[in-house]
């Protein structure tokens, strides 16, 4: 098969892959808005509508900001299968987001190919299965292992398994990267400790500190022309 034909593949699948993804978007989006109203009319206790829409307002506002910023930047990553299914399934920083990257590492998939695209939704349902299979065997046995799960000496480990998770894959990338990794790092980190309420819009705080990245890229790439052309 040649390129132009692989090509014509790709195409295809990712022309179905929008029309799956989407159907089932819509889909996922009526039973997660329409249940609480469903449950309400079944038990006879209906929402106030009003109620509703003011608490929507007062916290929608909050995360659309962050919905966008994240759809911005894991879209990309992951490509369109991957992102229907981490979308859908939800739990992208904590799970869909490291599974993608350390499978695409892995097999050392760049951004932006057929293989990442692959790779990607490979991994992400993966990781959506095993989440299902934990999940459940985590509500069949939450009774007996209660006592272990909320032990004090455990209470610590819960805490700090994201901020574990995450700093040791940002490791590879700073260490790689240090020049454009070490601003946006320092300067983030100063602000989470200055001020700590910040720490509950993290989604959102990735809008500036990728804007740093980006420019200090811009500007190191800036420099690296102008010596080369010297």
């Amino acid at each position: 098969m040649n390129e132009q034909e692989k090509r014509a593949v790709f195409e295809r699948y990712n022309e179905r892959t929008h029309i799956i993804g989407r159907v089932v978007s819509v889909i996922t989006l009526v039973l997660l808005v329409g249940a609480p109203f469903v449950l309400g009319v079944i038990l006879g206790a209906m929402p106030d509508v009003g109620a509703v829409a003011k608490g929507f307002v007062s916290v929608g506002l909050v995360w659309m900001v962050s919905g966008v910023a994240e759809y911005l930047i894991y879209t990309p990553m992951l490509g369109a299968g991957g992102g229907y299914l981490a979308f859908i399934t939800g739990n992208l920083i904590n799970m869909k987001i490291p599974c993608a990257i350390s499978a695409r590492d892995m097999v050392g998939a760049k951004t932006g190919t057929a293989e990442n695209e692959v790779i990607s939704t490979l991994s992400i349902a993966a990781s959506s299965l095993v989440t299902i299979l934990v999940l459940a065997l985590g509500v069949l046995l939450l009774v007996p292992l209660q006592p272990i799960l909320q032990s004090e000496v455990l209470q610590p480990a819960f805490a700090n398994v994201v901020p574990a998770l995450f700093g040791a894959m940002a490791y590879k990338y700073f260490r790689g990267n240090m020049k454009i990794a070490v601003t946006p790092l320092v300067v983030m980190s100063l602000l989470f400790i200055l001020v700590p309420s910040l720490t509950g819009s993290t989604s959102f705080m990735i809008i500036p500190s990728g804007a740093m990245a980006i420019a200090i890229t811009w500007i190191l790439y800036r420099h690296e022309r102008k010596s080369s052309d010297k």
